[in-house]
């Protein structure tokens, strides 16, 4: 077998082998296939797409490249949660919590932030002491006995994906749909899950900027866990402006914390009651998603959603006074405002925009080796629709850097005022079972 021919066929539209995909899979991560080779393959797929059986075979390939975490050990039907990603996403922090109220096993690993999306990881390392290194012994014990942990991803987990993702970044590949799903739905499967609800955002601040894009890749994803025997889910959500208020760290924790305690703003408390009712139906706790979704609404009410927030801090090695005394995570020494220099309402704000401004408060990182102010971030004081007069305060930037002018520009920039008040967009566009 030569790549040489692999390329060949796919770039003429035909269908590859699984011997042939595996091949590729295996060369290039063994290094045995150099880059070149895999980014005219990476290109050829590019442009020709390919089936759902290939798409499939890819993902399995991926997975079997490295390891793969066995939680047969783990009772009962053991359920993940995946979003693509944006800006002010701090919902695995409330439906893990959440989900396990319900008594189902969510055994879930988490990536840090790169760029202008946040990453789960970093926002629960603002909570003084909070571990995510857990031994794998730790990980299954926590989940058998509190129904719930979080945890970094394993080194070697999905290695296929990692050097062809770097090589994708590099090549303007990125935006492939089977290339996108597989790399999403390998480390999903990699990492255990038997059932999947996947978050597949839309908008400025998603990787997908359409919602009809959003709809495609949650449609492949969902052909991808149905082929490969898990129960999977995609719901397409809003990312046309940042979810809810906070963007950063430590002050998503506290958003969270506020939705946990029934109250927080209404978006992210539809989004995460949706996520949570669909992996409390992939789970086996109930047969009907609104009987899901009014059990949690319950569990909020009754606070033991917001207690079990602090047994998951508490089981973790963190602080849990941090829920009731939110003092305790990090603060920002300057609070600069961005002041609106028009008239009228805000009919949209640009997410990536406003990640990108994060980013450059300390928020975030440009290159995986940076390190993350857990302080930093921005409060959004207006969103799409509310009514503005020149002066208005828009949103907050909390940083430790003495020079904010580029971060300020952007922000300002991130905010369109019009003339006349804008209808508030969905939060929920589909739902792909």
């Amino acid at each position: 077998m030569r790549m040489y021919d692999i390329i060949t066929k796919k770039r003429n539209g035909e269908e590859l082998t699984r011997e042939e995909i595996q091949f590729f899979i295996n060369g290039y991560t063994d290094g045995s296939i150099p880059d070149y080779q895999a980014a005219a393959l990476l290109m050829a797929v590019y442009f020709k797409g390919m089936s759902k059986r290939e798409t499939a075979e890819l993902t399995m390939a991926m997975v079997n490249s490295g390891e793969t975490v066995d939680l047969s050990k783990i009772a009962g039907v053991k359920v993940d949660k995946h979003s693509t990603g944006g800006v002010g996403d701090k919902i695995s922090l409330i439906v893990i919590p959440l989900a396990a109220s319900l008594g189902i096993p969510v055994a879930k690993m988490s990536g840090r932030g790169l760029g202008h999306t946040g990453g789960t990881i970093d926002k629960l390392e603002s909570i003084p002491g909070f571990r995510t290194e857990l031994t794998r012994e730790e990980f299954i014990g926590n989940v058998n006995k509190y129904k719930m942990a979080i945890a970094g991803q394993s080194g070697n987990l999905v290695p296929a994906d990692k050097k062809l993702y770097a090589l994708r970044d590099v090549t303007a590949t990125v935006d492939s749909i089977p290339l996108i799903a597989s790399s999403i739905m390998s480390k999903k499967i990699a990492s255990g899950a038997e059932c999947i609800v996947l978050d597949v955002k839309a908008g400025s601040g998603a990787f997908m900027k359409s919602v009809e894009e959003a709809a495609e890749l949650a449609g492949t994803m969902v052909e991808i866990g149905k082929s490969l025997n898990r129960k999977t889910v995609a719901v397409v959500t809003d990312m046309s402006q940042p979810l809810g208020h906070e963007v950063g760290n430590s002050n998503e924790i506290i958003e969270a914390i506020d939705v946990l305690k029934g109250k927080g703003s209404e978006d992210e408390r539809q989004v995460a009651l949706t996520i949570a009712s669909y992996m409390a139906v992939l789970g086996g706790a109930f047969e009907e998603f609104e009987k899901a979704h009014s059990a949690l609404e319950e569990v909020i009410r009754s606070g033991k959603a917001i207690d079990n927030l602090k047994l998951l801090i508490q089981i973790q090695g963190g602080d849990p006074d941090v829920v009731d005394n939110t003092e305790k995570l990090p603060k920002a020494k300057y609070h600069i405002e961005v002041r609106s220099k028009k008239s009228g309402y805000v009919d949209s704000i640009d997410a990536e925009s406003i990640g990108i401004s994060a980013m450059l408060l300390g928020a975030g990182r440009k290159t995986k080796e940076d390190k993350i102010d857990f302080s930093a971030g921005i409060s959004m004081k207006k969103k799409v629709g509310d009514k503005v007069a020149v002066g208005d305060i828009l949103c907050v930037l909390h940083t430790n850097l003495g020079n904010t002018a580029e971060a300020e520009k952007i922000a300002l920039e991130a905010y369109g005022i019009g003339s006349t008040e804008k209808k508030i967009v969905k939060y929920i566009y589909e739902v792909i079972q």
